[in-house]
């Protein structure tokens, strides 16, 4: 949610592999990149490579943080 209202606020996408799904509209290109990551999540624990899916979670709450930082950034008035 945090990448489509940035991208409603006029913030670009910074992920090359993002940006090629959203040929398909911004809202499309996020639920496509859910997808991908969901079906690594999937391969992740039947390889049996739950540190990777914890790794992955931090970064995903890094880039969750981030992405609040720069809507705050844009709404922020002055």
């Amino acid at each position: 949610m945090t990448t489509v209202i940035g991208l409603h606020l006029g913030l670009a996408e910074a992920s090359p592999f993002i940006r090629q799904l959203m040929q398909w509209g911004p809202a499309a290109g996020v639920a496509l990149s859910k997808g991908v990551a969901f079906a690594l999540f999937g391969i992740c624990l039947w390889l049996n490579k739950r540190q990777v899916v914890r790794w992955i979670n931090y970064w995903y709450a890094a880039l969750v943080v981030w992405n609040m930082i720069l809507i705050v950034t844009v709404l922020k008035p002055g």
